[in-house]
């Protein structure tokens, strides 16, 4: 479904991705785990141009991507078969939670209100936030518009949702209900990657697991395999704090 091949990205003369390849299936959840500046997020960002790889290929469906001649309008055939769930919710303070899960339906995709509307209420159900449909982000938990984000992504339907750390701005007790959201994703099979801290999470959902540190993929493999069998000495360091889980 989505492939990434050799993958470069650099910040001044600092290399942040130093070639990165990557399968993604339909219907996985693939968890990106790592220290931090280990490129995960940029990463993330360069899959639907957020940032724009210096170098290295990208297969979507039937779409063929050279990152670096990439035009315009093949980015934004991506961004439509994608959506971002931000760290910090990147909500708009001065709309309504439904106003903002409707905004990117009418505004970027043309939906017209009254089906952007029907789309939005459905998302937010999904979520369980349908009580707070007319509420503005400063009325809600850090939680809640976490959640009103992921309503946000649900409504476009995307091909694949991609996740940049979406608990870590949370109090450690609002996290629970944004990871309940997208374990129930997940059991619906929705595709989705996910960048992501929280280990126990990432063991418990994610079908495949990338594990990256300096810029480089260090191993991948299954969950039971990265977190029960880890072949590579960086990665076992990195997972010795869950031996008491």
């Amino acid at each position: 479904m989505l492939k990434l091949t050799d993958v470069h990205k650099s910040f001044d003369k600092t290399e942040v991705l130093k070639g990165i390849s990557l399968n993604v299936e339909k219907g996985s959840v693939t968890a990106i785990i790592g220290p931090s500046g280990a490129g995960k997020t940029t990463l993330l960002r360069c899959i639907n141009f957020l940032e724009k790889a210096d170098s290295g290929t990208l297969y979507f469906d039937d779409i063929h991507v050279d990152l670096e001649k990439v035009s315009k309008k093949t980015m934004l055939e991506i961004r439509r078969k994608t959506a971002f769930v931000f760290q910090n919710y990147n909500l708009f303070g001065n709309m309504t939670a439904l106003e903002n899960v409707m905004e990117g339906l009418v505004t970027a995709r043309k939906v017209p209100k009254s089906e952007a509307k029907d789309r939005a209420l459905k998302a937010l159900e999904k979520v369980g936030l349908i009580d707070k449909a007319d509420f503005y982000p400063s009325s809600l938990s850090g939680g809640q518009q976490q959640r009103v984000g992921i309503a946000r992504a649900i409504a476009v339907n995307p091909d694949v949702i991609l996740f940049d750390e979406p608990t870590s701005a949370l109090d450690p007790e609002l996290t629970g209900e944004v990871l309940n959201v997208i374990k129930q994703l997940a059991a619906e099979g929705t595709t989705m990657v996910i960048v992501t801290h929280e280990m126990t999470f990432a063991r418990d959902t994610a079908s495949h697991i990338i594990f990256m540190d300096k810029g480089l993929i260090v191993e991948e493999g299954s969950s039971s395999e990265i977190f029960t069998a880890p072949k590579e000495p960086r990665t076992r360091q990195f997972l010795q704090r869950l031996e008491n889980i």
